[in-house]
């Protein structure tokens, strides 16, 4: 086996792991969502989207890397790249829409309260260095409480 078929045997790999991703990431969302249906819980629907979203977006990064390693490794000619950066763009912009219909806004901008959100929209922890909490839920201490 030559050394392009290695690597385009790890690409179509890289691609079904992708493909795996989304179809598990769905099935176990919607089985979450119907146990919840079920169950009578609130947001059942809201939940569910953001659920299939988190899986589309994980499977398309895994999508992603597969053609880089496939174009950068076998195919390294001009129209090999170009339709890379093509399928990288137009995947990017449907990560970026799906981030933004999960969230409410786009992926540099920060929440309501100055704090960036991941995509489940909770607040991301940022290194305090000064002693106080890193705790980005926690309430602020007030100094006259000490």
């Amino acid at each position: 086996m030559d050394f392009d078929a290695i690597i385009d045997s790890i690409g179509k790999a890289v691609d079904a792991a992708g493909v795996v991703v989304m179809v598990v990431g769905i099935s176990i969302a919607s089985g979450l969502a119907g146990w919840r249906y079920l169950r009578r819980k609130s947001l059942v629907f809201e939940e569910y989207r953001r659920w299939v979203g988190r899986s589309i977006l994980l499977g398309l990064e895994i999508l992603i890397a597969a053609d880089i390693i496939r174009t950068v490794a076998i195919g390294f000619s001009v129209d090999a790249i170009l339709a890379l950066g093509l399928i990288v763009l137009i995947r990017t912009f449907l990560s970026f829409t799906l981030q933004l219909e999960m969230t409410g806004r786009w992926p540099w901008q920060t929440s309501h309260g100055g704090v960036r959100g991941d995509v489940w929209g909770n607040p991301v922890a940022r290194c305090t260095c000064g002693g106080e909490s890193s705790n980005p839920g926690a309430r602020p201490q007030d100094p006259r409480e000490s």
